[in-house]
């Protein structure tokens, strides 16, 4: 099995968690459902793009559009994470992307319960690295910062 089909399958797997819990649940219990390694497997890679490809893109899209293949199955639109920058009048965000990402700032803003899962416990619940956690968030903050359209 060449490495291209089993990261597919593994997308395949965790999103089919994702979709589940976006049907069912709090962000609080989509969190407890992804730290169960048994279920979810966890990449233990450092690098921003490889934590956004395996966390996020199945909902945000490789290209961070906001159409990743789980998006039909979303209540609430994912959205475009090119523009980040762009709405926040040319300067990234990094600071509030950071807390979004680790569940530290509420997204919904009245509108029901969080979609995104909380990935600040999911990533620094790798067995042998549990303190690099925080540095997962900020990696794959800085490379939002690398994804955000020129005008």
């Amino acid at each position: 099995m060449n490495s291209r089909m089993l990261r597919s399958i593994v997308c395949v797997a965790f999103a089919a968690g994702v979709v589940f819990f976006v049907e069912t649940g709090s962000a609080q219990k989509k969190t407890e459902s992804l730290l169960d390694t048994d279920k979810n497997p966890l990449i233990d890679s450092m690098d921003g793009g490889a934590l956004y490809k395996a966390y996020c893109a199945t909902c945000h899209g490789v290209d961070g559009k906001g159409f990743g293949p789980m998006t039909e199955w979303l209540k609430i639109k994912a959205p475009d994470l090119t523009r980040l920058s762009m709405r926040e009048g040319g300067k990234f965000p990094l600071a509030r992307v950071q807390r979004i990402i680790a569940g530290d700032e509420n997204i919904t803003a009245g509108h029901g319960t969080r979609e995104m899962p909380i990935w600040g416990p999911v990533f620094s619940k790798i067995t042998w690295d549990q303190d690099l956690g925080p540095m997962r968030v900020y990696n794959v903050a800085k490379y939002l910062e690398t994804m955000q359209a020129k005008k």
